[in-house]
């Protein structure tokens, strides 16, 4: 094997490759019939009367009277109905689902179908809505204190927008009865052990007599962690009404109209400033649940807890609401919570920074958190914060320094050029103790008697690599050969319940649990004999307790760290930015695969990129979603950015497998505001929101020219 770092052909790469591997759209079940959606057309109404078509043989309507348990479908609460009883909450909301043979029947029958609504006043605007589905505030310090002996106070407003998280693969899943009388769902998903507590609620049936099977999975970055479980159970009632397996694979429009989105937010703070340093910090943050709850307050709380940006801010406020509005449930997406507010904490520490005439990576250096500093959540951070090292790094393979100061002089002609730096982190696994008393993760190893090796987890390859990394780990474990390693998509009748693929957990969490199954393994090695080892979570005791009502305590055990640089070229003439370079550096502890990690940080660079400058989602005044296809709703390419160089420093975590912590969030959380701090210095100007299009720049230079 060499060192652990040496990549490897992944596992999943000859069958992806060769086209052998099959996706749930290539499934066909005997006697399959296929789903449809009968959708509310109204933001929010009340449903006087539904008028079906005559439906022909084989054809039927799903809705509310067949579901067999509770009308509730189960994220974190459960106040989204599996069909609704009589009202309607957003554009989208399912009603129903027409069931049968031919597709082209059931557009139909849909098109034919008649609902008559009640209209009732719906939401769009965040700051109108009265209802917050969560609340929560943490406090540090002395607050009132610090703003008492202030020299002065800055205040500034931040918002950003929706995003999409735009996986090659929509979502798609079949359920169906199977051969033991036990009702089974498989298709695209991350997280098959939440599928199965959503469908035992909704179909009244013991867990045990519910099967979840993933199967290859093109993309997910967080919107198959929730939606699956909302899909599924819609599924599932109309396979146990109609006994035979249905079908339901998403279009690209309805996989971007109707499914879940980042958070949008709005982030104010109220900096106290004492000789030109931060002294306390009041902010409050805004998160647009949507509709309904899915996964808002653990969205939010992640939201929070990195509000002050990587920064030690003695006291601090902050307080936060995730709220209602008659638009599409937002959900997870990669970052989860995190790009939003710490986009406006390195907008804020920039824009007090050049309020007193300072670099702003000068200032930020000023106000570094490490090691020892209390959290924002009155914890610690226990480990070495490599920043500065990073910064330096960053510095050299970028130029930034230099090149920070040559854009600063005025520039003119028709190109302007910026370069733009962030500095933030990605706490690592699930939020206080959640891993302990929520998740319980479990993971197995199984040797076979011809000592080959099964590793038997619930975490779910996406294209991540987990598959590979997990083999890795235990072949330098046991010291054998990685052809000597299985480990197959997860099925929950064969495999624990290792916790849900989500929280830059894999491997810093289920990728120990196997290092320590293969560890024990080693030691109790019997030569042809079949042994199954079994490994359960030991939360590590260094941890603060965390208290979830007080918010106090180390939120997480350690955290992942990134450095972004972003230059660019903006074209005065026709608003279009050019990324002439966008460098990142990153700490995830040890890497386990360079190539994997490389092809992990470039692709989140690349969406923060996106999330910063050209990706928005845009409502018509009925609150219907207007882009719902790549011809308008625009991500970035490859051709969008030509020189993107990442690297890595590595601290090692002791509690990690081979010291690694955290990766695939991490890298969308920073680029945005590097993007934005370097669109800043090319324009001369400051920027409150993302993302920031060229519409938005040509607003800018007209209102310059008008002015000048």
């Amino acid at each position: 094997m060499g060192t652990i770092n040496h990549s490897v052909k992944k596992r999943d790469h000859d069958a992806k490759i060769s086209g052998r591997a099959m996706y749930v759209d290539d499934i066909v079940m005997d006697g399959m019939l296929y789903g449809k959606m009968l959708r509310s057309t109204k933001a929010r109404a009340r449903i006087k009367n539904i008028k079906y078509p005559e439906l022909p043989d084989g054809y039927c309507v799903i809705d509310k009277d067949d579901v067999p348990g509770e009308n509730k479908i189960h994220v974190v609460l459960e106040d989204m109905p599996v069909f609704p009883v009589d009202t309607v909450e957003y554009i989208g909301d399912v009603i129903s689902m027409i069931v049968g043979p031919n597709k082209k029947e059931i557009d139909r029958i849909i098109n034919e179908t008649v609902v008559d609504y009640e209209e009732l006043e719906p939401v769009f605007d965040v700051m109108k809505s009265k209802t917050s589905f969560f609340h929560h505030d943490i406090e540090k310090g002395d607050l009132k204190r610090a703003f008492e002996e202030s020299d002065e106070i800055y205040s500034e407003t931040f918002h950003t927008g929706h995003q999409e998280q735009a996986p090659l693969e929509t979502n798609g899943l079949i359920a169906y009865p199977d051969e033991n009388g036990h009702l089974a769902v498989r298709g695209s998903m991350q997280c098959p052990y939440y599928l199965v507590t959503a469908l035992s609620k909704a179909v009244g049936r013991d867990p045990k007599e519910i099967r979840v099977i993933q199967d290859v999975t093109g993309g997910g970055f967080g919107k198959k962690e929730d939606f699956p479980s909302i899909l599924a159970c819609q599924l599932a009632v109309a396979a146990n009404k109609v006994q035979k397996p249905v079908k339901c694979v998403f279009s690209r429009e309805e996989d971007i109209e109707f499914t879940s989105k980042r958070h949008p937010s709005i982030v104010s703070y109220k900096v106290a400033l004492k000789d030109k340093k931060i002294t306390g910090m009041d902010i409050n943050v805004i998160y647009n649940a949507g509709a309904y709850t899915t996964l808002t307050d653990v969205v939010l709380q992640r939201g929070l807890i990195g509000a002050c940006g990587a920064y030690n801010v003695e006291n601090l406020h902050v307080s936060g609401d995730g709220m209602k509005t008659n638009t599409i449930p937002n959900g997870a997406f990669r970052g989860f919570g995190g790009p939003q507010t710490f986009f406006s904490s390195e907008m804020i520490m920039d824009h007090i920074a050049k309020k007193y005439d300072m670099e702003p990576i000068d200032f930020k250096e000023e106000h570094f958190a490490k090691q020892g500093d209390v959290t924002s959540t009155s914890g610690l951070y226990h480990f070495h914060v490599p920043l500065p090292e990073m910064v330096e790094r960053a510095d050299e393979i970028s130029d930034f320094r230099r090149k920070r100061k040559q854009y600063h002089k005025k520039q003119s002609g028709r190109y302007r050029r910026g370069i733009g730096i962030s500095t933030v982190y990605h706490g690592c696994g699930f939020t206080g103790n959640g891993e302990r008393d929520l998740i319980k993760g479990v993971a197995q190893l199984k040797k076979n008697k011809d000592d080959t090796i099964e590793i038997l987890t619930s975490t779910t390859d996406m294209g991540q690599g987990a598959k590979t990394t997990f083999s890795k780990i235990i072949a330098d474990t046991l010291d054998i050969p990685m052809d000597q390693i299985t480990i197959e998509n997860p099925d929950t009748d064969r495999v624990p319940d290792s916790g849900p693929t989500v929280a830059s957990r894999s491997i810093m969490v289920v990728g120990e649990l196997i290092k320590r199954a293969a560890e024990k393994l080693k030691k109790q090695w019997k030569p042809g004999e079949e042994q199954i080892i079994t490994q359960h979570y030991e939360h590590p005791d260094f941890m603060i307790q965390f208290d979830t009502d007080k918010f106090t305590g180390d939120a997480y055990p350690t955290y992942s760290w990134s450095v972004n640089v972003i230059e660019l070229e903006v074209d005065t003439l026709t608003a279009q930015t050019k990324v002439l370079g966008a460098w990142g550096v990153y700490d995830v502890g040890t890497p386990l695969d360079l190539n994997i990690l490389h092809g992990q940080m470039e692709g989140g660079f690349l969406q923060s990129i996106g999330y910063a400058s050209m990706e928005q989602i845009g409502y018509n005044e009925q609150g219907r979603i207007r882009n719902n296809s790549f011809s308008d709703y625009i991500i970035p390419t490859s051709m969008d950015v030509e020189n993107m160089v990442t690297d890595f420093v590595t601290v090692p975590y002791d509690e990690g497998p081979f010291g690694a912590k955290g990766a695939g969030e991490l890298p969308t959380v920073g680029p945005a505001p590097a993007y934005i701090d370097a669109l800043e210095q090319a324009l001369s100007t400051n920027i409150d929101h993302i993302p920031y299009t060229p519409e938005d720049i040509m607003n800018h230079l007209q209102e310059v020219k008008n002015h000048d």
